[in-house]
């Protein structure tokens, strides 16, 4: 892999429960890209992204995540890619027993973290980061969607990863949330972090438009940014 690249599919299939979902992908994605994946329901959006950390396996062909093979990989080095990708999911996945703090502070001792300052000083700048450092001490049910989102992402960033993977971070949030959301994706973007977001927010794609591939019909293809598409199509 190009020392530039940090995601390089070539002639890459995939199944969802056996069935196949996606056939001869190729695909790359370079540092501080931000790509949206769109498609239909079911058309391997969300398979794709669990296929790139190593959640499914590959079918066949050549997949490099963070020169990773993972037409290869190992169980065993599996944890090491993940520790190098921050996941924000649609449904937020937080520990609902946990408050803010304990829910981070469980990631960070999870993926190594052992000096108590280091790891305080780390909750608080990554809840600086999404404005949220008031609710440190909060529980998920008393927060907002939105507010949940936003310490998803904190707990995505949490390791410094270069690579963020969104799958539908804007999907259970209001217009004005999802706005927010994407305003804090955005400037992580341009601190550096490639986003791999998928999405079927087409508001949010029209306001913030952004290199986009689209799944269908079992392959994958690259939408014009030069040119106007209709996303209803999609």
């Amino acid at each position: 892999m190009n020392e530039n690249t940090q995601i390089q599919l070539r002639d890459v299939s995939i199944a969802h429960d056996d069935i196949p979902v996606l056939g001869n992908v190729n695909l790359t994605i370079n540092p501080s890209e931000f790509v949206y994946i769109i498609g239909r329901v079911g058309s391997g959006k969300s398979s794709l992204l669990r296929a790139l950390y190593a959640d499914i396996p590959l079918l066949s062909g050549s997949a490099l995540v963070l020169n990773h093979e993972l037409s290869s990989i190992k169980n065993s080095e599996i944890p090491q890619l993940r520790r190098q990708i921050g996941m924000v999911f649609q449904d937020f996945q937080l520990l609902s027993d946990r408050n803010v703090r304990e829910n981070l502070l469980f990631v960070l001792k999870a993926t190594g973290w052992k000096n108590s300052t280091e790891i305080e000083e780390r909750i608080k700048e990554v809840l600086r980061q999404v404005d949220m450092t008031e609710k440190i001490n909060k529980k998920p049910f008393e927060l907002s969607g939105g507010e949940q989102q936003r310490v998803a992402i904190a707990r995505a960033i949490l390791n410094n990863p270069p690579l963020i993977f969104a799958d539908e971070p804007t999907g259970n949030l209001d217009p004005e949330s999802a706005e927010s959301i994407m305003n804090i994706l955005l400037e992580l973007n341009r601190s550096g972090k490639t986003i791999v977001m998928v999405t079927h927010n087409y508001t949010i794609l029209k306001k913030y438009p952004s290199r986009t591939i689209l799944c269908e019909n079992e392959m994958i293809r690259e939408m014009p940014q030069n040119e106007a598409f209709d996303l209803s199509d999609f």
